[in-house]
């Protein structure tokens, strides 16, 4: 690896993240309920034909100054139950415009913090679902879990009830980083957790660790990837905090100046890094690493790696999204939909009408055609233009029209080594993955006509 932190600072410049295209910031509310449903309808012919499932839970006992997720503090149980009959109803709402011949192959419950609720609750919804559907054989039923509230009986009860993936947010194993961003300690001790969820055959162990956060500095950030990859879990995401005080009020609580400037935070990822594959782990797109027998690092080598709103996953479980709850985004093939993030409108429309669509957009041919070069670069660094074509019904020279492809535009990457071009396909390199949104940029025309302000790409 030749990447050094003045390597990376030449293409940190601002860039969307692409979990979806086009980015949410392009969402619409002239996009309502009324075009939700036909979108659900039509999505029973198009693929993939397996379904996805989103449970968003917007609780948490306690907020942390950092975290942009839609969450709220617990107001009442009265409200949480309220909120989970709602849900429950959704989904009633939703189901009967599903095809019962498609099958379920994902779950995943986000948040908020989803283990922070009743269990009783979660068990109400899965067995909702379950209602509905059928799973595949190898559904991957998965839950973001806090350590904070999580104790040996719950991790009991979260397996019989089903799951068989769990995301726990460490975020930092110091308790004055935890301090500093609001955030409670776990619990029990970690090692004990890993081994409870090892003896309930838990199939996905993963880890969340971010950095960037007030008082983390590069030898403490070093001590957290140490201790994760003591712990062996099957993944590891070392996210980048996103300092964005004019979106998120809650980050204007933390001191800036304990925070990681540009160039700290570019030698903690490098350091992560180096230290997650030095110990065995594959590098997964910008910021997962996982164990080679893990069914991410497979799908990579197969090229058949997805992204979505959740985070990486195979084109073996990933279905269009159907999402539950309070900000929730459905991805189906030719449309997104998301619910109204304000949590007493609603529970307010849902009552009503058993839907809350808030925004969405319906995708033209031409972007899908984006949508899926983007994803392909993104996820496995690579393009080859006939498969997408043939993928889309489609030929290589509308594919490299719609994304206004010039082999030119290549050649900075290049020439530093990012970027390969073989026999008209492109090849990532490794060293490019770190800088892959930059270079997923580039095949995105219509990205000079937005004047939303976005983030650092590295």
């Amino acid at each position: 690896m030749k990447v050094t932190p003045e390597f990376l600072n030449k293409y940190n410049k601002t860039g969307p993240r692409y979990t979806s295209y086009p980015p949410a910031t392009s969402f619409s509310q002239s996009f309502t309920s009324a075009d939700y449903v036909p979108a659900v309808i039509q999505s029973n012919s198009e693929q993939p034909e397996s379904i996805s499932i989103y449970v968003h839970i917007p609780f948490c006992p306690q907020l942390c100054f950092f975290c942009g997720c839609n969450t709220s503090a617990f107001e009442s149980a009265a409200k949480v139950r309220r909120y989970i009959d709602c849900v429950l109803k959704e989904i009633d709402t939703v189901a009967q415009h599903i095809d019962k011949k498609r099958k379920v192959s994902q779950v995943h419950w986000g948040g908020g913090t989803p283990n922070s609720i009743n269990f009783d609750y979660i068990q109400e919804i899965m067995e909702k679902i379950a209602s509905h559907f059928e799973y595949t054989k190898n559904a991957e039923i998965a839950i973001e879990c806090s350590p904070a509230y999580l104790t040996m009986e719950d991790i009991d009860r979260l397996a019989a009830i089903g799951f068989n993936r769990v995301s726990m947010g460490i975020q930092d194993f110091h308790p004055e980083v935890l301090k500093a961003i609001n955030r409670r300690e776990p619990k029990f001790p970690i090692e004990q957790v890993m081994e409870r969820l090892r003896q309930n055959n838990f199939k996905g162990i993963n880890l969340d660790l971010v950095y960037g956060l007030p008082l983390q500095t590069l030898e403490s950030f070093k001590e957290n990837i140490e201790k994760a990859i003591s712990l062996s879990p099957d993944r590891i995401v070392t996210f980048s905090y996103a300092h964005v005080p004019w979106v998120n009020q809650n980050q204007t609580k933390m001191d800036e100046s304990t925070m990681a400037g540009p160039d700290l935070k570019l030698q903690m990822l490098l350091a992560g890094f180096k230290m997650m594959t030095n110990a065995g782990y594959e590098s997964i797109g910008m910021d997962h690493f996982a164990k080679p027998t893990d069914e991410l690092a497979i799908a990579k080598h197969n090229k058949k790696l997805h992204r979505n709103f959740q985070g990486y996953c195979t084109r073996e479980t990933t279905g269009q999204v159907y999402a539950f709850g309070t900000s929730g985004i459905s991805q189906l093939w030719g449309s997104y939909a998301q619910n109204t993030k304000n949590l007493n409108q609603y529970m307010d429309e849902i009552e009503s009408t058993g839907l809350a669509i808030d925004r969405g957009y319906s995708m033209t041919k031409e972007e899908i055609i984006i949508r899926e070069v983007i994803n392909q670069v993104m996820c496995n660094g690579y393009l080859n233009f006939t498969e997408i074509a043939e993928h889309l019904k489609s030929t290589p020279e509308e594919i490299a029209a719609v994304t206004k492809y010039d082999p030119a535009m290549l050649q900075p990457f290049i020439e530093d080594g990012l970027v390969d071009i073989v026999d008209g396909n492109i090849h990532v390199s490794a060293d490019g993955m770190f800088v892959v949104r930059n270079i997923a940029m580039l095949f995105d025309p219509n990205l000079a006509t937005t004047t939303y302000k976005f983030s650092k790409t590295v």
